[in-house]
């Protein structure tokens, strides 16, 4: 019944051109000069009908889709809405009319031939565009979605989009030398080395964004560090080509995707999304002030704050075993005794745990580290309640001028290198 209705109407087009030569010739005017004037205003009134069929359905189909965008509550009519993707798809109509009267209103094989080509290549061009503007406005809706706002959904849009623009090119060259679709296509087999070679980076890109985005291994706003690349910062957009991360410094560095995958790099997410942050720094102690600890140096320590209890319960135990071995205190190594630096280490642990800012539900520990020839490491590992960047520098300075300013208290000292300073005294 379709195909019926588009022959009548051809066939009225057909005898209003051939009307138009026949009145050309009636006026006296020569055959030859008819037909080419004949061509030009049937070339004319085809354009004129064109643009009319353009005009009337971007009227009816954007400005209809406008409006009911506006009447509806959701968000995403408005936004394919805004990024027209109803314009673009209104032109595939005028394309359609253009290729169907095209060999009607036209004589010349040659002309036909060229507008058809023409035609198709527009509605191919409209439809691509739509594609790819309903690509852009997927992105939008999903990066508005409280599900998706933190996901790299844009990589998957961006893969439609370029499936899209590699099928149109297909059906572009099909178009253009006489060859149908299916036969290119599978005629591509034999180039297909050259087409890898050319779109490496994007099928690479392809790969690498899938994995980022099925395996959760990148969100936009993830703190990430890769000192491969010197950045150091937020990741701010997540694509099919790149990945960009604003570093501390507001620099950007920009990083192909598929280094991500593979090359390791640091993402600090679940850092962000767990209880405190991580502090794990040292302080070094001079090997040569470390001693057992003196009765005088014992009652001194029992009135610190954090140690009263410590040291009474751990002087009872020592008392305990030296009686039960028989030890012999006139000589220092026989028994157990307390070390300055173990007391200073149970100090720093109970320290810690007392303190306001440290999180106690997370891992609090003080431990000492393997020797070196600068002295024996103490570390402090602890995580802070909050994970602000300032506050938490903030608080690991205020903890350890804490840490070195008690360091003498317990007779020890902390390596340092010596200065000119210390060179000069001693000389």
């Amino acid at each position: 019944m379709i195909e019926n209705e588009i022959t009548t109407r051809a066939t009225a087009l057909f005898g209003i051109v051939d009307g138009i030569y026949k009145m050309l010739t009636g006026w006296g005017v020569s055959p030859v000069v008819a037909g080419w004037l004949d061509e030009i205003i049937s070339m004319a009134l085809l354009f004129l009908i064109v643009y009319v069929v353009d005009r009337l359905s971007r009227f009816i189909l954007n400005k209809t889709m406008a409006h009911v965008a506006k009447l509806t509550t959701n968000n995403w009519d408005d936004i394919l809405v805004e990024q027209k993707v109803f314009k673009y798809l209104a032109h595939v109509f005028p394309g359609i009319v253009f290729y169907l009267c095209a060999p009607v209103a036209l004589k010349s094989e040659f002309w036909v031939n060229l507008f058809e080509k023409a035609a198709l290549i527009f509605i191919l061009y409209a439809i691509i565009r739509a594609i790819h503007a309903a690509t852009k406005a997927m992105i939008k809706i999903y990066t508005q979605s409280g599900d998706y706002s933190n996901k790299p959904i844009q990589i998957i849009f961006q893969i439609v989009a370029v499936i899209a623009y590699f099928i149109g090119a297909i059906a572009l060259i099909s178009i253009l030398i006489d060859v149908s679709f299916a036969t290119l296509f599978a005629g591509l087999g034999a180039s297909m080395a050259i087409l890898l070679l050319v779109f490496k980076d994007t099928i690479l890109g392809f790969v690498a964004g899938w994995q980022l985005s099925s395996n959760d291994m990148l969100r936009q706003g993830d703190w990430i560090t890769v000192p491969k690349y010197g950045a150091d910062g937020d990741v701010i957009d997540v694509s099919l080509y790149s990945v960009k991360v604003r570093n501390f410094d507001n620099t950007i560095t920009t990083i192909p995707p598929y280094a991500l995958v593979s090359d390791s790099f640091q993402n600090w997410r679940g850092m962000q999304e767990s209880g405190g942050r991580r502090i794990k720094r040292s302080v070094i102690i001079d090997m040569t002030s470390i001693r057992f600890c003196t009765p005088d140096m014992i009652e001194r320590f029992r009135k610190i704050k954090y140690l009263t209890e410590y040291i009474d319960n751990t002087e009872e135990i020592i008392r305990i075993y030296n009686e039960e071995n028989k030890s012999d205190d006139s000589v220092l190594v026989n028994g157990r005794r307390q070390t300055n630096i173990g007391v200073f280490r149970a100090y720093v642990q109970r320290y810690l745990e007392n303190h306001p800012e440290v999180n106690h539900e997370m891992t609090t520990m003080v431990r000492q580290l393997q020797p070196t020839e600068k002295g024996i490491p103490l570390e402090l590992y602890f995580f802070t309640k909050v994970k602000n960047w300032v506050y938490y520098e903030n608080v690991q300075s205020d903890i350890f001028d804490h840490i070195m300013a008690v360091v003498p208290q317990f007779d020890l000292r902390v390596f340092q290198f010596p200065s000119s300073k210390d060179v000069i005294f001693n000389a």
